[in-house]
C-alpha cells in the first residue's frame, strides 16, 4: 500500500504540538533547547506541505485555528501511539534499561540518596546508575545528565522540577563547646558565640541562617573565626570538633546527635526549612529510566521524612 507521508514531518508535527501545547513558539524552543526561529520555520513548512493555516499569529501570542486544532488533537494521538509501539518492540514498558547518570549534591548523596541505591538496583537490575557527586551547576546537554538533585527550584522551563521534601534546619553544637563557652538560649547570645558560616562559591557570601520566632520569619546573618566553602560538611565536622554552633538539615545531623557528638540549640526559633527538588529535561515522553528513578526516590522519601 503505497504512502504519501514524508518521514521527514515528524519533526515538523513533533515541534507543532508542543508549540500548540505551550501557546508560544519561544516557549516551545526554549522545552525542546532549539531557537524560536527554527520552531517558527518548521510550522510554516508544515502548513504548506498540508495547504492549511495551523495558527492565528500576532505579536505577543500564537493561537490554534479550526484546522490546527484538529490537526494538533489526531496527531497528538498519533505520537502517543508512536511511543506506545516503540515501548512495545524494546520492552522497556514493564523493566526500565541502559545507564542513569545523575547529579547529587554531597550532602543529599550522602545522608538521603546512597541509602536509597541498594533498594533501587535490586527492584531495578538492569539499570546501571552513574552517580556524580558534586556541588556545582551542571548543563544536561553538554554534560549528558538525565537528572540532577539540588536545593531549591530553579527558574528554568527547560526543566520539570520534582519536589522531594522540605528538609528542616536546626542550630548544633558539641557538647564540649557548650560547655566551654555556655549554652546559647535568644538569637542575641549570637553575638557572643562562634558561628560558622558557610560560604556559596557562586556569591561569596555567607548562607544567612534561618529562623521563626513569635510566627515571623528571620534571617540572620552569622560570622566566626573559620567559614567554610564549597562543601557544607565541613561546617558539621568543625561543630563536631569544638568549633562553634552551625546551622544544618536535621537528616545530617541526626546521627551525630544519636551519638553525642552534637547537641541541638535554640529550638524555640526551629520550623525553617529549604527545599530539595529533582530535576530533568523537560520533554514530551520521559524515558522509562529517568520516570524509574524519579517515581522511586520520592516514594521512598515520602515514607522517610515527616511533613513540616
Amino acid at each position: 500500500m503505497s504512502r504519501s507521508f514524508d518521514p521527514m514531518q515528524l519533526g515538523s508535527i513533533e515541534l507543532f504540538c508542543k508549540a500548540a501545547e505551550l501557546s508560544s513558539f519561544t516557549a516551545a524552543a526554549q522545552a525542546l533547547g532549539i531557537t524560536p526561529a527554527a520552531v517558527s520555520r518548521s510550522v510554516a513548512r508544515l502548513e504548506a506541505r498540508l495547504g492549511a493555516r495551523l495558527f492565528v499569529r500576532s505579536t505577543r501570542q500564537i493561537r490554534l485555528t479550526d484546522d490546527g486544532r484538529s490537526y494538533f488533537e489526531q496527531c497528538e494521538q498519533a505520537l502517543a501511539q508512536i511511543e506506545q509501539a516503540g515501548r512495545v518492540v524494546s520492552g522497556r514498558q514493564s523493566e526500565p534499561t541502559g545507564t542513569l547518570r545523575v547529579s547529587v549534591p554531597t550532602t543529599y548523596a550522602h545522608h538521603r540518596l546512597f541509602p536509597l541505591l541498594p533498594a533501587f538496583n535490586e527492584a531495578f537490575p538492569k539499570l546501571k546508575l552513574e552517580v556524580s557527586v558534586s556541588n556545582r551547576n551542571i548543563d544536561f546537554v553538554e554534560e549528558g545528565f538525565d537528572l540532577a538533585i539540588r536545593l531549591g527550584t530553579p527558574a528554568d522551563s527547560r526543566l520539570v522540577a520534582r519536589p522531594l521534601e522540605e528538609a528542616t534546619l536546626g542550630v548544633f553544637a558539641s557538647p564540649a563547646y557548650l560547655k566551654r563557652r555556655g549554652m546559647p538560649a535568644t538569637l542575641v547570645d549570637l553575638r557572643q558565640h562562634d558561628c560558622i558560616p558557610f560560604v556559596l562559591p557562586r556569591t561569596g557570601r555567607a548562607v544567612a541562617w534561618l529562623f521563626r520566632e513569635d510566627g515571623a520569619d528571620i534571617e540572620r546573618p552569622v560570622d566566626g573565626p573559620v567559614r567554610v566553602l564549597d562543601d557544607v560538611l565541613g561546617c558539621v565536622n568543625h561543630a563536631r570538633a569544638g568549633g562553634g554552633l552551625c546551622q544544618i538539615y536535621h537528616f545530617i545531623a541526626d546521627t551525630a546527635v544519636r551519638n553525642g557528638e552534637l547537641k541541638e540549640v535554640l529550638q524555640r526559633y526551629g520550623g525553617r526549612s529549604r527545599p530539595f527538588t529533582i530535576l530533568y529535561p523537560h520533554n514530551r515522553h520521559v524515558a522509562p529510566r529517568v520516570r524509574a528513578f524519579v517515581d522511586f526516590v520520592a516514594a521512598k522519601l515520602a515514607t522517610t521524612t515527616s511533613p513540616v
